[in-house]
């Protein structure tokens, strides 16, 4: 199979998985909205020597030339939180929190820069200003997951391309549970039509030292001098923000007229 086709039979396969969800509602159901959620990659702006092209995304410091062929995570525990709650616990069904995903799944994203693998479900209405998530390292209760991924046990990212010309392979095992403000709060009514919140990564700034140099990501698998390095780029590099419009970019037009812009942390 294509790679380029596994997001979207990917996407219709999850839709289906949610409405098994314990918080998820059926469509069309009173008081609920469809809310979607996509995956891109953003610019790249603070990396060295950041372009795209032919789905591959390339990298330059000026010495060393890094491409990033392909980006896949582990994805679990997706959660919506209300303005002004005290956090999300899925085990006690948190009233404030909406269940967007349980999960594990897998996110592969588009190098080419576009937003891709969009899975939607039926949201309780109201305002969330927080989306909840977990970079998931995959255990042996994941029957289903490894069963249809096997290259992901005991990891939780996996990266291919090349470094100055050699193939590499970056894996990680990072187990990270990811608070992340919205730069708006999303505001789910019943007549707001349909919703969709983009999370951004921006993958260029992963292999790059506190220099702004590049490094070679086989130096950051697990056991290696730039472990830590990386894994902590990983933690800062994702943006969610509302994205209606499916372009992978905030505006002013996305969502409420009242919205105000901002950037997410």
């Amino acid at each position: 199979m294509n790679k380029r086709t596994i997001g979207p039979l990917l996407a219709v396969a999850m839709v289906a998985a949610l409405a098994g969800c314990e918080n998820s509602t059926g469509p069309g159901l009173e008081g609920t909205q469809a809310v979607s959620l996509s995956f891109g990659v953003s610019g790249g702006s603070a990396a060295p020597g950041a372009s795209l092209f032919a789905g591959e995304l390339e990298l330059n410091d000026g010495v060393h030339t890094l491409v990033i062929q392909s980006t896949e995570l582990v994805l679990k525990e997706i959660e919506f939180e209300r303005v002004e709650s005290t956090g999300c616990d899925s085990d006690i069904g948190d009233d404030d929190c909406e269940e967007y995903e349980t999960g594990p799944f897998l996110v592969t994203l588009d190098m080419a820069g576009g937003v891709s693998q969009e899975i939607t479900a039926q949201v309780d209405t109201g305002t969330y200003d927080e989306i909840e998530f977990k970079i998931h390292k995959t255990e042996d209760a994941d029957v289903a997951f490894l069963a249809d991924n096997p290259g992901f046990a005991e990891i939780s990212i996996r990266v291919t391309g090349t470094y100055d010309g050699d193939d590499f392979v970056f894996t990680t095992d990072t187990d990270e549970e990811k608070e992340l403000n919205l730069a708006s709060p999303l505001i789910v009514t019943e007549t707001s039509g349909p919703v969709n919140v983009t999370l951004t990564i921006d993958v260029s700034t992963w292999f790059v030292d506190l220099g702004g140099m590049l490094v070679d990501p086989r130096t950051a698998n697990k056991g290696e001098p730039n472990e830590s390095l990386v894994e902590e780029n990983i933690k800062t590099s994702i943006d969610g923000f509302r994205d209606d419009d499916h372009d992978g970019v905030p505006h002013d037009d996305d969502g409420d007229e009242d919205d105000d812009s901002g950037t997410g942390s």
